[in-house]
């Protein structure tokens, strides 16, 4: 398989960056990987073939995981991709990031608290709709000092989603009354598939403690009850699906990390969207977009994604939940 000269150079910088930026303290392995594969000419020409919006460091790991590599040294998995690329070129054509993260409910919940229900909530960008179920976990917001602890009126949950709290103020929460709920992704995962399960394990890193498990517990609950899923374009769906919720209901629209992957065009369209279906609550990178009520300073900003209800932001956040500190 030939790559061209500038598909090579894309992505020897695209995997040096992920291992430089983005592996560390998160996974060794994948570390190790993105290493070897930025210095790799004959592997960056494999990977070349594969288009640019399916090649990323993470879904390319997670593909190769997923058909039966294993967690082995940089050498092994080297040779194992040479030996199946066509195979790993196929699989990586028909996936997508789809990371379904519930521990995103901890940071969640503080804007959901606001909204007095009953509450009918959408997603976007809501893969298999694990965070779609904020009132069936389970929360143990932990500061220097003292714990929140927020149980389900039936007792602990069997998930049970830690976050830590920076800064001097506990969030205010509570479980949110939600009689409704439903999801829009451009390919929803049905979460009582044995192939969803397989796949969004997958996307769990090598060395994340705990997360795997998390994902598996929380498929049960949302397999239980599985929530509505529409395939389509978020800007394009969410007053259509906004418009099924229960009468009587307040319809709350979430984007967690979703308008990451729109383009900058599309951003603006989804917010606007969300906005005009309901009440939105969205977590996000300060640069992201022009949504927020007020500008967000960002040098004196604390890091993290924002969370903000309508605009307003509430927090800062971990962008995958495990911590957050209160404005």
């Amino acid at each position: 398989m030939g790559g061209m000269d500038a598909d090579t150079a894309a992505v020897a910088a695209r995997f040096a960056r992920f291992a430089r930026d983005e592996a560390p303290g998160r996974s060794a392995l994948y570390a190790e990987w993105a290493e070897g594969v930025a210095a790799d000419a004959e592997v960056q020409r494999v990977l070349g073939e594969i288009p640019a919006t399916r090649r990323q460091p993470p879904l390319v790991f997670a593909v190769t995981r997923l058909l039966g590599v294993g967690d082995v040294p940089y050498p092994r998995w080297r040779q194992w991709l040479l030996t199946n690329a066509e195979a790993v070129a196929a699989e990586c054509a028909r996936r997508s990031l789809q990371t379904n993260e519930p521990l995103r409910c901890a940071a969640l919940l503080p804007a959901l608290s606001r909204i007095p229900g009953p509450i009918a909530l959408v997603e976007v960008g809501a893969s298999a709709g694990l965070c779609l179920y904020p009132d069936r976990y389970s929360y143990r917001y932990r500061s220097e000092t003292r714990t929140v602890t927020l149980d389900p009126a039936d007792g602990p949950a069997t998930v049970v989603l830690d976050c830590d709290v920076r800064g001097d103020r506990m969030p205010g929460v509570a479980l949110p009354q939600i009689v409704w709920r439903a999801g829009i992704d451009l390919a929803p995962l049905d979460p009582r598939a044995a192939d969803t399960q397989a796949w969004l394990t997958g996307l769990v890193w090598p060395g994340e403690r705990g997360r795997e498990e998390r994902v598996r517990r929380a498929l049960g609950i949302a397999a239980s009850d599985p929530p509505l899923l529409f395939p389509g374009d978020g800007a394009a769906r969410v007053a259509e699906v906004a418009a099924a919720a229960p009468e009587g209901t307040t319809v709350v629209v979430q984007t967690p990390g979703v308008l990451a992957h729109v383009p900058w065009a599309g951003r603006q369209a989804l917010i606007d969207a969300a906005r005009a279906a309901g009440r939105w609550i969205t977590l996000d990178a300060p640069a992201l977009h022009d949504g927020w009520s007020a500008p967000i300073d960002e040098a004196t900003w604390p890091g993290g994604f924002a969370l903000a209800l309508d605009g307003d932001v509430l927090a800062a956040v971990d962008p995958l939940g495990g911590w957050i500190r209160c404005r």
